[in-house]
């Protein structure tokens, strides 16, 4: 497989649209539905409208997709940070925003792991 060399990415990311909680850490805003544009077992990208920036830490809850784990689908807590900002006017007014996971934790398991970037 060929990849470009500006290309960071480490796991498969699937272009899907999944249902996701996030939480910005220390905003003061509550928790936020939402939707994913793609994801993967180490991060995700999503619009919104939330106010956040580089850096910022992040709580996300989803259902990891049988397509990206080989697992059935299962709810994951992941804590992670923003890495990338998109400007609005290509997502129908609201951010794009990918966030790295750093750790997850599968729900309803007693498992959890540092999540493995390089």
């Amino acid at each position: 497989m060929k990849t470009r060399s500006s290309e960071r990415r480490i796991s498969r990311r699937l272009q899907v649209t999944t249902p996701l909680r996030v939480r910005v850490w220390k905003s003061g805003s509550a928790q936020r539905r939402i939707e994913s544009v793609n994801i993967s077992r180490t991060g995700a990208f999503f619009a919104t409208d939330l106010p956040i920036a580089i850096g910022s830490a992040v709580e996300v809850l989803l259902k990891m997709p049988e397509e990206l784990t080989g697992k059935p689908a299962t709810e994951w807590r992941c804590a992670g940070h923003v890495v990338r900002l998109q400007p609005a006017d290509t997502l129908g007014g609201k951010l794009g925003v990918g966030v790295e996971f750093d750790y997850h934790e599968i729900l309803g398991s007693k498992t959890a792991t540092q999540t493995d970037i390089g």
